[in-house]
């Protein structure tokens, strides 16, 4: 059995439409989530890498939600372009992408 170095969770909620409180599903969430899963295996990360799908992470009012662990890195995530920022730069080289980053929820650096 592998261990991952990077867990990737996408939430794939589905609520209807009217939900005042927003879905992320209903933002394309399920497509970037297989996108993910696409860069992991373009980059040759797979079994290094894993792109889980995710119930409710509770912030769908920033659209598709995405949290990086083991550093606990919230983004929302809007576009196949964004997917790819962050799996070339948080994932590959260690960088924050900062302009992605959830409101309220600062990285904190991790410890070498």
């Amino acid at each position: 059995m592998s261990t991952f170095k990077h867990h990737i969770f996408v939430c794939v909620n589905q609520r209807p439409k009217e939900d005042p409180r927003g879905c992320c599903a209903n933002h394309g969430s399920e497509r970037l989530q297989a996108f993910f899963k696409k860069e992991v295996e373009r980059l040759g990360l797979k079994g290094v890498v894993r792109a889980n799908k995710a119930g409710c992470l509770d912030h769908c009012e920033y659209g598709p939600s995405v949290v990086i662990y083991p550093e606990g890195v919230w983004y929302w995530v809007g576009s196949e372009a964004d997917v790819t920022e962050i799996m070339e730069r948080h994932i590959v080289k260690g960088e924050i992408v900062e302009r992605l980053l959830m409101p309220d929820h600062e990285p904190h650096p991790q410890k070498s």
